[in-house]
């Protein structure tokens, strides 16, 4: 008996006939019409689980399609139950059909690794055997090297202590499951949630990825709308200081203390400025020096300001920050050195970082008071 099986008795038990009566009324979900300008192209990902792999690239923005599938064997047209006895040479996988001029490959490939264990060549999770193996299927020369840099990456970061076994590997024919595998998530919600909670993934992603775990795509007009980043040695209002300590502790409040002169962190989702959608520029709460831009701001998911770039990189120090088990990379004020965050490589394009802010170490100053503010050259920016 397959664990999926074991798991959904254990899991649902008594309740089975209630949720069948359930999903039989269900619709299923919308699917997505792709806009008249779209550049539509297509990608296969082996992840384990089809129906957790499908569920997870559906929520990305640009995603026009998602199917669950087999590919990667030598037996045309296999049925399920044919892939799950391990003789067909095939896995289960997922063909994301999406449109590029709104995610890109990159991104998806971002989503991927937060949707698997790479180290793992055995299986996925509770799912075991080479039905189960997690591989990138490559349909071309672009996507190879793309996944080749995006695998080479996540294995330089050093999240992982063991090495990447996930294989990039030719496309070749993708088969479309059956049509009761497509959308599980939605058809069979209460049947998929106790898998999926009984399988460890969503417990394995957390504990690895922590607060990075839930990628955000940058959409494409952000992209564009980007600015050059700045690095002037010898900036207008260049005389940024640090007050002394006791100055800072009657100008500073508790938590805009502890953050910029203890290393501290505030809570997320829980702070001033984690959805600040305005116009304007992020400067140092001690100093005044500008930092960052709402140009270069995005919507991580994470709870914190986050940011692809600074707005003047002269201002940013790196250093590496050993606290916890894993190295990461701390941001500080260049004048001030105040602590402002953290930078990780998983962010969107143009540059792939992600500078995860406190706002508690920032000062917004928005685009009708820059001048006001002594910051009038940045104006033209916006």
């Amino acid at each position: 008996m397959r664990l999926k099986t074991v798991l959904f008795i254990l899991a649902i038990g008594f309740s089975s006939i209630v949720v069948a009566a359930a999903n039989w009324a269900r619709p299923a979900p919308e699917k997505r019409v792709a806009a008249v300008d779209a550049k539509i192209e297509s990608a296969v990902f082996a992840g384990g689980c089809f129906w957790c792999v499908e569920a997870n690239f559906e929520k990305v923005d640009g995603v026009v399609e998602v199917l669950s599938g087999y590919t990667g064997g030598h037996k045309e047209d296999p049925t399920y139950e044919e892939v799950c006895r391990h003789t067909t040479g095939h896995v289960e996988a997922v063909k994301v059909t999406y449109d590029s001029n709104r995610v890109a490959y990159d991104d998806l490939l971002e989503v991927f690794w937060r949707t698997v264990d790479p180290t793992d060549a055995g299986g996925q999770f509770v799912d075991r055997g080479e039905t189960y193996a997690s591989a990138i299927f490559v349909a071309n020369e672009d996507q190879r090297q793309l996944a080749q840099s995006s695998k080479q990456r996540l294995a330089d970061s050093g999240r992982f202590s063991k090495p990447l076994v996930t294989p990039i590997r030719d496309a070749v024919k993708f088969y479309v499951a059956e049509d009761y595998h497509q959308d599980y998530y939605h058809t069979h919600p209460l049947k998929y949630k106790a898998y999926r909670f009984g399988s460890g993934r969503d417990q394995f992603i957390s504990k690895t990825w922590g607060e990075d775990a839930h990628y955000q795509v940058l959409k494409k007009e952000m992209q564009v709308r980007s600015i050059p980043q700045l690095n002037w040695t010898n900036q207008p209002n260049s005389d940024f200081e640090k007050p002394v300590k006791s100055e800072l502790k009657n100008r500073l409040t508790n938590l805009q203390f502890d953050v910029t002169q203890r290393e501290g962190t505030e809570r997320p989702f829980q702070n001033e400025f984690w959805d600040e959608k305005r116009d304007g520029i992020y400067v140092d709460i001690v100093s005044g020096e500008p930092l960052f831009s709402s140009l270069d701001k995005f919507a991580s998911g994470t709870g914190w300001p986050s940011f692809v770039r600074p707005l003047v990189s002269s201002n940013i120090v790196q250093k590496v920050d050993r606290k916890l088990l894993a190295s990461r990379t701390e941001v500080r004020s260049k004048h001030a050195d105040s602590h402002l965050g953290h930078v990780f490589s998983d962010g969107p394009q143009p540059t792939g970082l992600r500078y995860c802010i406190n706002s508690a170490a920032l000062k917004f100053i928005p685009v009708e008071s820059l001048k006001s503010n002594g910051y009038g050259y940045f104006e033209d920016l916006f």
